[in-house]
């Protein structure tokens, strides 16, 4: 499309943002996907399973693959949950955890610079926006699901 809709806008610019952490985590053999499960697991307590998914916003396969992946570098470990013997907590590493400094530099890297380059009322409009447009995705407020 040649126009530059809103969902083009968006979708463009997550796309430059994914290639852009990839390329940088490809220098340590790694993923995006891997950092942020990284970024997206409690360094203390750990993360259930189940929450992580949801947490994430990722579909339950591509999230299992991507842990497998992670489990198999040593970067996390998976130990029963004591609360519910049918559940699993995924826990850092000590490797995972020191991945999980370099993933977080790297995100605050990309924050700052943008703040350099946005004024701050600019990005409180962004935030305003991202927000009301994922509000009224999940309140199926786009598309009527009764159809």
């Amino acid at each position: 499309m040649k126009d530059r809709t809103i969902d083009y806008m968006l979708r463009t610019t997550w796309l430059a943002v994914q290639k852009m952490y990839n390329e940088e985590a490809a220098k340590f053999e790694t993923t995006m996907a891997t950092g942020f499960t990284l970024l997206s697991i409690d360094p203390e307590e750990g993360t259930p399973s189940t929450a992580l998914g949801p947490k994430m916003g990722m579909e339950a396969t591509s999230l299992s693959r991507t842990l497998k992946s992670m489990e198999e570098k040593g970067l996390i470990e998976r130990k029963p949950n004591p609360e519910d013997g049918r559940g699993v907590i995924i826990h850092l590493t000590d490797f995972g955890l020191e991945k999980r400094v370099y993933s977080r530099e790297k995100v605050l890297t990309f924050n700052e610079a943008i703040r350099k380059n946005i004024s701050e009322e600019k990005l409180k409009h962004f935030y305003e926006v991202s927000d009301l447009i994922n509000e009224m995705i999940s309140n199926k407020k786009i598309y009527n699901q009764k159809d």
